[in-house]
């Protein structure tokens, strides 16, 4: 493959990390894979040994600048450079803001925006120095429009936002293209598994006990009958990676554009009503 380039992916132990460290190491890309938790790697193992692909999989915490380091200094060595970096670490923490502590809403914004900036802190220096490169980072249509009950996820997908828009116009500079990918709501392990929910969201003490259970069993119900295919976002990714001039932001499908336009549009009053009107469709 003559087109081969060097991929560094963050949060590859399931979700579009996965997906995506799979997708382009099957295409022949020298892909370095990494997780906060090796023990964890089993799936993404099995998904290349299905596609008959290899992968270098790597332990790193994006909160932990010494590990982001360590695997850089690894990849430098091997392959002397870094071509792509996909910033795909990250988890959403359901919550309203009273229930959510200090604490929850740090911790959040540490992986899903710091986290970003402690990987590209590291990685921007050697792309400028070869005056090329492409930073993807994974945010969601949460960067555009918020919603109650996520006002930490909400926050930092915001952020990084900002930031990925600012980079954009100062690495353009050095021939650095940097790219938002925003997913909508896609059925993987952020819903299940990996679900995170603040310390007193199922506190009968809560003024807002009753509001979450119900957003809980909602999201849940509507998870469930979701039809899109998470794989999608990971081809997303693998066109934007082979585009040479790609735009600043990407919305993923067609649904999650249409709610984002919506939500834009419509006055805040409105958007208002409608979640009261979601919250209480029992009554």
């Amino acid at each position: 493959m003559n087109n081969q380039k060097v991929i560094f992916i963050t949060g590859c132990s399931s979700g579009f990390g996965l997906l995506t460290a799979v997708r382009l190491a099957a295409q022949g890309h020298f892909v370095w894979a990494t997780m906060r938790d090796l023990s964890r790697k089993g799936p993404l193992e099995n998904e290349l040994a299905q596609r008959k692909a290899q992968a270098y999989i790597r332990q790193l915490d994006v909160t932990k600048p010494s590990t982001i380091k360590h695997v850089i200094e690894e990849i430098q060595k091997t392959h002397g450079g870094i071509d792509v970096l996909i910033n795909n670490a990250g988890y959403g923490i359901a919550g309203f803001f009273e229930d959510l502590n200090e604490e929850e809403i740090r911790a959040q914004l540490e992986t899903n925006f710091f986290g970003v900036q402690n990987v590209c802190r590291e990685v921007i220096p050697l792309m400028r120095q070869r005056l090329r490169g492409k930073i993807i980072n994974i945010s969601s249509i949460a960067g555009q429009v918020a919603v109650p009950c996520l006002s930490a996820y909400n926050t930092s997908k915001w952020a990084l936002e900002a930031f990925s828009e600012s980079l954009y116009y100062e690495l353009s500079l050095f021939g650095i293209s940097v790219v938002l990918v925003e997913p909508g709501s896609y059925p993987t392990n952020i819903f299940s598994q990996n679900a995170h929910y603040a310390q007193n969201f199922d506190s009968n003490q809560s003024p807002y006990f009753t509001y979450s259970q119900k957003l809980r069993n909602i999201s849940q119900n509507s998870i469930r009958k979701l039809k899109k295919n998470p794989d999608d976002v990971a081809r997303l990714i693998e066109k934007i990676v082979n585009n040479p001039r790609p735009r600043l932001r990407y919305i993923s499908d067609f649904s999650s554009w249409v709610r984002v336009v919506t939500q834009k549009v419509l006055p805040p009053r409105l958007i208002s009503f409608i979640f009261r009107r979601i919250i209480h469709a029992d009554r």
